[in-house]
């Protein structure tokens, strides 16, 4: 097709695309958000809570997801504002905020350049990616969800030329509208290869598994047949979710009555598609992507979604060593700093927990809440109700004979969450006394003389600067099964009125009553 010349040309050009691709800083540190949140299973039971961590890491992230979650396509029915990211989770499925915190990664780190185009192939990907969640639906192959991923990523060829050459973009783009050939043919001829081997390249590098990155290669153009395993069925389903986002997006002069029959001839027998069923599709693809696209492409008015933050807890009756720091009502008068006491405490505090037990009465209620994901939920209420900067919840292990830290928000929390373990055999410490005593420890100033007495050895060397805290104890049958642990580096003068302990009660209540053997 080419002279040498041209072909000399063609490699060159490929060579430089390549060059900036390998320069670009930003990848390696994409890559690895990107491979991590792949890597997050759904057939692994801390899966919720590894989606959950990953995205409360990122603040961005969390905003943009609880936006989406707060939009009226997915709003609870009673209208209730979604304020946590596990409620998200289980208000979106477990699958669909996995591939939006892909997608607005992906938006994240390829954005800034070529901004209209950029934006226009990031819609794309968004498109795809949500018809391989609707194929996912209707197929009968396990973790068939992982086609929205695929989808998603069947894009990335076109991307990485547009955001490091847009001017072979253009040409590309220029060819294939002609009608003369494809974008993956335009491709070759201007760059010398297709899309999906510098896509390829890339997903190789980030080392995403090679499920993937295979279902990535080229189909022949011929009619397809019902692929006999998941890996045939998911490069259809890529090469599919492709087509039907550039038919979505057609505005040539190609008929797209056409274009729709090509579709059904190619792929209809192959992923038992009709003309009734393909046009239901379409309609909802376009429908959704519309919504995501207007939540989280940064070239729109960014997403406006409110995470609060950090303070503590409640009961009564007891060993002495415990008088005072048993939770008692407020003043609500306090010095009130902004939207925030001047410990850090939301002045909504009770706001923010009544949305919280009412998503945790949601989640018992569906049947389908697993002990650790309701753990999960309230800690993640508490932490940002509460204004707290470091959760954690801690279990017993049998095996070990410790109490152990098992999930966990906030700063620095992997370090903290490894260090805090302390032995199950009884110690006259705050910890061992609230479980033995069954009630909940509100330390409001931890650096007084009667508090510092109690305190364990490890405790002071894994968090020294910890100037008030909480401790919520989970005890069965009069017997410790673990605790709940809230800190902050501040003092908490403000206390906790007695309607937001009542609230704080009700959490730990719900997480007892799973925890009671049926």
């Amino acid at each position: 097709m080419f002279g040498s010349a041209d072909g000399d040309a063609v490699a060159e050009r490929r060579k430089r695309l390549q060059q900036k691709i390998q320069e670009d800083s930003a990848l390696p540190a994409l890559g690895s958000s990107v491979s991590q949140v792949v890597q997050i299973a759904s057939s692994n039971h801390e899966a919720v809570h590894s989606l959950a961590h990953f995205i409360l890491s990122d603040v961005a992230l969390t905003q943009k997801i609880l936006s989406m979650a707060n939009t009226v396509g997915y709003r609870t029915a009673s209208g209730a504002p979604v304020t946590t990211i596990s409620k998200a989770i289980f208000l979106l499925g477990f699958d669909a905020v996995k591939t939006i915190a892909l997608t607005m990664l992906l938006v994240e780190g390829m954005s800034g350049k070529s901004a209209q185009s950029v934006r226009r192939e990031l819609v794309h990907a968004l498109g795809a990616s949500l018809v391989g969640r609707e194929l996912a639906r209707r197929s009968s192959f396990k973790d068939a969800e992982e086609a929205s991923v695929v989808g998603l990523f069947k894009n990335l060829g076109r991307l990485l030329v547009v955001m490091h050459d847009p001017d072979s973009y253009e040409e590309i783009m220029a060819l294939s509208a002609t009608g003369a050939c494809s974008p993956a043919q335009a491709a070759m001829q201007v760059l010398g290869c297709g899309f999906d081997s510098l896509a390829e390249a890339v997903l190789r590098q980030w080392q995403i598994p090679s499920t993937i990155i295979k279902a990535l290669a080229p189909l022949p153009s011929s009619a397809l047949k019902a692929a006999a395993t998941r890996q045939d069925w998911l490069q259809q389903v890529a090469a599919f979710s492709s087509e039907v986002v550039m038919l979505l997006s057609h505005t040539g002069k190609t008929d797209t009555g056409l274009m729709t029959r090509n579709l059904l001839g190619r792929y209809g027998a192959a992923l038992d598609l009709d003309s009734a069923t393909l046009n239901e599709l379409l309609a909802r693809v376009a429908e959704d992507t519309q919504t995501l696209t207007n939540t989280i492409c940064p070239m729109m008015v960014p997403a406006a979604a409110v995470v609060p933050e950090p303070v503590v807890v409640t009961s009564s009756g007891i060993d002495s060593a415990l008088d005072g720091f048993l939770l008692v009502a407020a003043d609500v008068r306090a010095v009130q700093n902004g939207q925030r006491h001047p410990s850090g405490k939301p002045i909504n505090a009770r706001d923010l927990l009544l949305a919280g037990v009412q998503d945790v009465t949601e989640m018992v209620a569906s049947g389908r809440c697993k002990v650790n994901d309701l753990i999960m939920l309230v800690l993640e209420t508490l932490y940002h109700s509460m204004g707290f900067r470091f959760a954690t919840a801690c279990i017993k292990d049998v095996k070990s004979q410790q109490f152990r830290a098992r999930i966990s928000l906030g700063e620095d929390n992997q370090h903290r969450q490894a260090g805090f373990v302390f032995p199950v055999v009884s110690s006259r410490d705050i910890f061992h006394l609230a479980m033995q005593n069954d009630v909940d420890v509100l330390i409001s100033d931890a650096t007084v003389a009667n508090v510092r007495a109690l305190m364990p050895a490890w405790h002071t060397k894994l968090l020294p600067d910890a100037a008030s805290f909480i401790v919520l104890p989970l005890v069965v049958h009069k017997q410790p099964f673990g605790l709940l642990y809230a800190d902050r580096a501040c003092v908490a003068a403000e206390g906790v009125p007695s309607d937001e302990a009542a609230l704080i009660k009700t959490l730990k209540a719900q997480i007892m009553t799973a925890l009671l053997p049926r």
